[in-house]
């Protein structure tokens, strides 16, 4: 089994315990760059060329060069340590996708909320998804060339964000970055669990 173990297809013999997470975040935030970013395994994607007709509803504020959109799920893994894997599920940004979030939450441990500084506004309804499933969650600010630098504290005040909840902000085209905002979403799970207990 080691020999096939290098290909990177399956899942390390160590490997005691596997988390699901959602990826989470409006439209054309970065959710599918970030699980390519990390994932060690080829990701599967459900992307689709956008079409005239979702023109109407998809705003292409701020992403003009934007051509396709997820329309079911993203799928990655990334084993942190010998005994951890994650398996990441992606949504899709739009409301029309609705009962895929819903679907996709079942088993979730959590979900790492990504967001848009320039457009927070948008985030809502992002945030409202985990919130009504009642799953622990972290905010990751996905950079962007034009990003805006605003105070930590008015951000997290436009966000409404409980106290608790970390702030955190990443590029979702790094892997590194990509990879500490899923570890400090890990590590936010391991609190709460440790405070539930």
């Amino acid at each position: 089994m080691a020999s096939r173990l290098s290909d990177g297809i399956y899942v390390r013999d160590t490997v005691q315990t596997i988390v699901k997470l959602m990826v989470v975040g409006p439209f054309g935030v970065g959710k599918t760059t970030l699980i390519g970013a990390v994932s060690e395994i080829e990701p599967l994607r459900t992307e689709e060329l956008m079409t005239q007709a979702g023109a109407v509803v998809d705003d292409l504020t701020g992403i003009p060069a934007k051509r396709t959109t997820t329309v079911a799920l993203d799928f990655g893994r990334l084993t942190l340590a010998d005994d951890l894997a994650l398996y990441l599920f992606g949504t899709p940004g739009q409301q029309r996708f609705a009962q895929i979030w819903k679907d996709i939450a079942r088993g979730a441990f959590g979900a790492l909320v990504l967001a848009d500084s320039r457009f927070l506004d948008q985030s809502f309804e992002a945030l409202g998804v985990v919130e009504r499933f009642n799953l622990p969650y972290i905010v990751a600010l996905n950079t962007f060339p034009d990003t805006p630098d605003y105070p930590r504290a008015e951000l997290r005040e436009a966000l409404d964000l409980d106290p608790r909840t970390p702030l955190i902000t990443c590029n979702a085209q790094d892997r590194q970055s990509a990879k500490t905002a899923l570890v400090e979403l890990v590590k936010h799970l391991y609190i709460r669990q440790q405070e539930l207990s």
